[in-house]
Order: structure tokens, then sequence, then C-alpha cells
């Protein structure tokens, strides 16, 4: 038996062979893929619903034929195992075909956001080498068809436009006509396809804290092990209704949410809208028993909770990275907090936990043989119980590296391969139990309502604009997104500075996705320095945050 994948993929770190084989041999990883696991689920629950929509559902029997069916019409499109294919995809059932059919067909989803524009789609498409884009061609606010095809010129190999929803238009295939194909035929043709556990099955990505998003690839038997680790560790069950209302193709949610549901015979609930009234009618039509969701949509869920729009007698829970406290007092809901990163390691708290831990803590790790370290920033030294370090994390859902990128590699990793998250925690040692707070990052990064936004690479699509002669990025406190973008400025001489709404022109002109975008600006001389010289964000943050409350006393009278 071996522990390496039959085929490896240039520029893909791999787990050691050896860890694999003693998680192997502990229980924790199998001789499965995400196909596998799809197929696992689906015969252990044929007659259950899989997916539901507020117009339609599928059971798990008709998505395992409709995703043999899918997979095997992209092989005929010309599609190979290991191919990449950019995903560009809302939250419906067919983005969850076509993620079950890229597995079954050993295609590689490379997971964007709807939301991505010129600058993502086309550094990642040529990054990972994409053969394949997947769009949504019936959008009300964008034309994705138009979008595809300015991406095929701009993209080196990008040959196919698959289009899982709406009229194809030129050039395009239809998700639907795959759909349609011979059912015996497509079985015939993926029997000939290995599936390979120790293999890539989804290029993932991370936050992009340097710039540009860095690309995280999931082996197979690893993400599986996730999902189903995060099922087990919940007590979460095949029962169970899931309502995420985060993109499918964000980690949170595939790995999380619909991953660990769709692997374990768990059903789904799908909606592309996440205005008011599609919550309303999720909650009332589906009935959720499980839900997670930012802070933003747990905000206006209380407000329709209150006035007696939502019912929450079937939610047993509700999850978010940090509205636990406001879920349980105020929704009467039971909350609790999630941790996670692309790269590996999860936390939740779960039933049983005392307030402190679930709406204090991030929780425990949820598998035995996740390893965490608080380190000394800079260093690998670790910190007492009880003190702040930086977290690093190693385990068999860990990544070892990320894709192509050797010169970040060797500074992410500890000499001995532990992941170095950037992030800042503190341990809690309670009852013998090792509970972890969040307290804060490393990184220049916004976390707006769980969208990780890089302040360099706004930044520098900021200054591409004549008017400025210096900027700086940071957060700014929100009761509702967490943190929103706040923009320092420094004009050139004799300039006169766009408002909110013209930069937002000005940047979507340039390529950049709508949730990066700078919501206040603020102009000031010159930007504060610290006593090496270096730029004080620190003062910035403090300064944005002293104005809110000076704004938010002064209206309160």
């Amino acid at each position: 038996m071996t522990f390496a994948p039959k085929h490896p993929i240039e520029g893909v770190v791999y787990p050691d062979p050896a860890d694999l084989e003693r998680w192997y041999d502990a229980g924790a990883l199998s001789l499965e893929s995400l196909g596998d696991g799809f197929r696992t689920a689906a015969q252990a629950h044929p007659d259950r619903d899989a997916i539901i929509w507020l117009e339609g559902h599928i059971s798990y029997r008709e998505l395992d034929e409709t995703t043999d069916k899918v997979a095997a019409g992209l092989l005929g499109l010309g599609l190979a195992p290991l191919d990449r294919v950019v995903f560009q995809l809302t939250n419906t059932p067919e983005t969850l075909i076509s993620f079950l059919a890229c597995w079954k067909a050993g295609i590689i989803p490379i997971c964007t956001l709807a939301a991505h524009r010129e600058a993502e789609i086309g550094y990642l498409g040529s990054f990972g080498g994409a053969k394949a884009h997947f769009i949504e061609s019936d959008a009300a606010k964008f034309d994705f068809h138009a979008f595809a095809k300015k991406m095929q010129g701009e993209v080196r190999g990008l040959e196919l436009i698959v289009s899982t929803r709406g009229e194809a238009g030129r050039g395009a295939l239809s998700l639907a006509d795959l759909m349609a194909s011979d059912l015996e035929d497509a079985r015939r043709r993926l029997s000939k396809v290995p599936q390979d556990p120790w293999q890539v099955a989804t290029f993932q990505l991370s936050g992009g804290t340097t710039g540009v998003p860095k690309i995280i690839p999931r082996i197979h038997a690893e993400y599986l092990y996730n999902m189903r680790q995060v099922m087990a560790f919940k007590g979460w069950t095949a029962e169970d209704r899931l309502f995420v209302p985060m993109p499918f193709a964000h980690n949170l949610n595939m790995g999380c949410g619909w991953g660990p549901f769709i692997m374990s015979g768990g059903t789904v609930i799908a909606t592309p809208r996440v205005d008011q009234d599609a919550m309303r009618d999720v909650h009332n039509a589906l009935s959720p028993t499980v839900m997670g969701a930012a802070k933003p949509i747990v905000m206006r869920m209380k407000a329709e909770i209150a006035e007696g729009r939502i019912p929450t007698g079937n939610l047993r829970e509700i999850f978010s990275t940090d509205a636990a406290e406001i879920v349980s007092k105020d929704m009467g809901v039971p909350g609790h907090h999630i941790f996670g990163m692309t790269e590996g390691t999860i936390m939740f708290t779960r039933e049983g936990d005392s307030d402190f831990v679930r709406f204090e803590t991030c929780g425990t790790p949820i598998s035995e043989h996740d390893q965490v370290r608080l380190l000394k920033p800079g260093a690998e030294d670790e910190v007492p119980v009880g003190e702040i370090g930086e977290l690093a994390v190693f385990g068999p859902y860990t990544i070892r590296g990320y894709y192509n990128a050797p010169e970040r590699n060797g500074e992410t990793f500890t000499s001995d391969g532990f992941y170095r998250s950037g992030d800042l925690m503190m341990c809690h040692l309670i009852d013998g139990v090792r509970f972890y707070s969040f307290e804060g990052r490393l990184k220049d990064v916004i976390d707006r309502a769980g969208e990780k936004v890089n302040c360099e690479e706004v930044e520098r699509a900021v200054m591409a604009h004549p008017a400025f002669s210096d900027v700086a990025v940071v957060g700014m406190p929100s009761p509702t997104h967490g943190e929103r973008i706040c923009l320092y400025a420094v004009a050139r001489p004799g300039a006169t500075l766009p408002d909110v709404k013209e930069l937002g022109a000005f940047l979507k002109d340039a390529g950049l996705a709508i949730f990066k975008w700078p919501e206040r600006i603020e102009r000031i001389d010159a930007l504060p320095l610290t006593k090496v010289g270096k730029l004080d964000k620190g003062a910035l943050r403090q300064r944005i945050a002293d104005t809110l409350m000076a704004e938010e006393a002064a209206a309160n009278g």
C-alpha cells in the first residue's frame, strides 16, 4: 500500500507518506476519495433529500446519478483528471452538482467567488492553469458570460465555458445538456477513472495576506476526514437540515457546512439569495435545524425573530465566528463559535460547553490528531498557558505548503512542519481541557463579515488613482460586519480626493471585487509613523475607532 499520489502535480507540497500512514493506521484517514465518500453516503441514504431549495429537492440517489452523468460529460468535453477549472458560482443546487461531478471525474475546481473580477480571476486562472470557467448565465446584476469570454482572451488555455444555469450563450456549454446524457454510458466512462485518495481534490484560496490569494491544495483523503470529523465532533446527523448563507466555494461552508452534510447523508439547503425575504422564506418553508452565519446575517435574523417573522422552533444551533452570545441570549437559539482556516485545523464549541467557553472562546480542535502550539511571534518557542501567542498547527488535514510558492512556504512553516497562521490566540486550561480564544492577528488583513480583505492589495489598487499621494487601509469597528474598510488618504497637491462612490467606480473599472472597496475615506495630512519610522496602523485603527465613538455619542445627544 502506498501513501503518495500516483501522478504528483508540480508545485503541490504533498503530506509526508509516513504521516499519512500513521493517521491511516489510527483510523483517521481512509483510502477513499471525495467521490467515494459521497457514493457511500448516497448508498446509505438513497431516498433522503440531499439538497432542498425553495423550488424543489433532489434525493441522494438522484444526485448520485446526476453527478455521474455530469462527470462523464465533462470528460467527454475533453477535460481530463487533474485538469483545473475555475468555479465562479453562487449557492445553487447546480453548484453542488458541479463540485461532486468534478471530484468524481478527478477534475480540480479552483474555488473563486462570484464577486471576483478581472484582477482575481485573471490571476487565479493563469496561476492555477485553468482549462474551463464555470459560471451562471442567469445572474441579474452581472453578465458572467461576457466576463468569461473576456477572461478567455486573458488566460492562456482557458478553453471552455460551462454555464450551470440559464441560457449557455455563444461559445458556452450547458450543464443541463450534460445532465441529460445516458447514465449507463456515463458509469462505464467513470469506471475507468482512478480514484486517488492522496491526490488534490480542490484548489481552495487563502485570505490573500501577501497581496494576491494563495492557492491551497486540499487532498481527497484529508478533506474527507475533515468533513466527517466535523459531523462527528458536532453531533450533527443525517436527520439535520443545514443552512449556511455563505459561498459554497468558501472553505468555511465546504469544509464545515455542506461538505460534512453531503458526505454523511444530511440535507443541505441551497439558495443564492441572502436578502431578508429569502431568509424568511427559507426558515418558514424549509425549517433548517443547523445554521452557520456571519454576524451581519445574525443581526438581521435577530430583528426578524423579535418581530415573529422567522420561527426558531426547529433550530438547534447557529454557529458563527463571533456571535454566540447574541444568538443564545437574544434569539433563544443555542449559539456556538467556530474558528477555522482553509489551511487546516478547525475548532468548534459544542453542546455541553460552559457559557464562558461558548461565548468567549473558539472551542477546541475537532480531531484528537490536531496538534496546536502558541508561539512567540517570530520565534518557535511556546508561550505559557494564559499568554497570547501565534497559533501554529499540524495534523491530518492541515496543509504542508501553498501551491507553487516555495518562498512563502519557507516563511510560513516552522522547522518541524507546523503551519504558522498569523492568528494570535490564548489557551484556557479548564478541567484539563485546552480551549482557545482569538486575540487578534499578526497579518495586515481586515475580517469583513467573514471575508478576509488584504489591505496591501486594496492600497495598491487605490494608489493607481491620480488623486492619492499616500494611503493606508485599516479595519474600523462595525456592530454588524465585525470590521469595515476605512481608507486614510493623503491627497496629491492640488488634487481633490474622490468620495466613496467615485472611488468604488474607479475600483470597479480596475477589476477589484466589490467587498474589497473602502467604505469610508478619511483625509489626513500625513500618515503616522512609529518611532522606528514604520507606518503606524495601530494609531490609525485607534483614531477611526475614537471617531466612530464620538459620532455615535453625538448622534445619541
